[in-house]
């Protein structure tokens, strides 16, 4: 397996001044056969999909079917597949045996009784297993979504593959870093939701059908609502509630900037930095 260690202040800095395009083909040079990218195909979806299937519409595309999608949502997905030629959805779902358990100990609505806990099961489990087979990930999130994703980089590296543990996992299951890190871009990070409107618009690409019925964002449907006037554009998701994340953006430490600049200490020249724009 290939190791991937960059200087990730000056990739970050550099990666500032690029467009998402340039981010991609960098991070599908570098990770070949070993980057995935994920997607829920809400209405925000369409953007990195497209640019990454006119990349190489064989990249594995991670879809976390849950089970409680909107039909809207799936009609979506195929109709989007089909678009832009994605070869690669992979689709992942919870672990049956252990869904059930939680579906019968909380009367069939787990959504409602524990959501940390069904997002868990459902979406950080799973997607934690997938990523286990990769070096990367790309992701859609932006920083003008949530006060959680303001500080996200473009390329982040996390210190839990292949041998720590996540951090949703009980404290005593908790080991030591065992493998190559796992590093994700965010070529999106400082779109806003203006620029999405005209990448959608000059494009040409199809809005999610909810997307006109006020659903700005839209994940399962137990617990997505249509946003109101003012609110900002993820207020619909658990809505009444403090949650605002489903945890597959947070459940691995980030190494920070400060670990990053030790690691590169201690390893010494064999460090590289690769930028191939």
């Amino acid at each position: 397996m290939a190791e991937h260690v960059f200087d990730l202040e000056k990739l970050n800095q550099e990666f500032e001044k690029k467009k998402p395009e340039e981010i991609i083909a960098w991070a599908l040079r570098e990770f070949s056969g070993k980057i995935a990218m994920s997607s829920s195909f809400g209405p925000e979806s369409a953007v990195l999909l497209h640019m990454v299937s006119r990349a190489n519409p064989a990249t594995p595309v991670l879809f976390l079917e849950t089970g409680y999608h909107f039909p809207e949502t799936l009609e979506y997905k195929e109709r989007l597949t089909r678009l832009f030629g994605l070869k690669n959805i992979v689709e992942l779902t919870a672990d049956p045996k252990k869904k059930a358990e939680v579906v019968a100990r909380y009367q069939g609505i787990p959504y409602e009784k524990d959501p940390d806990l069904c997002c868990q099961i459902n979406k950080v489990e799973p997607i934690d297993r997938a990523l286990k087979d990769y070096d990367a990930w790309m992701s859609g999130i932006r920083r003008h979504q949530t006060d959680f994703r303001k500080s996200i980089r473009i390329v982040e590296e996390y210190s839990t593959k292949g041998g720590g543990a996540p951090l949703w996992a009980p404290e005593d299951s908790k080991g030591g870093h065992g493998g190559p890190p796992l590093h994700k871009i965010s070529p999106l990070a400082n779109f806003t939701s203006r620029e999405l409107w005209w990448y959608l618009k000059e494009h040409n690409i199809p809005n999610h059908p909810l997307s006109e019925k006020g659903y700005l964002s839209v994940g399962c449907w137990p617990c997505t609502r249509p946003v109101q006037d003012g609110d900002d554009e993820r207020s619909g998701r658990w809505a009444g509630k403090a949650k605002t994340e489903c945890g597959i953006h947070t459940f691995m430490e980030v190494k920070d900037k400060e670990e990053t600049k030790e690691d590169k200490k201690r390893e010494g020249p064999g460090i590289r930095y690769s930028s191939g724009i």
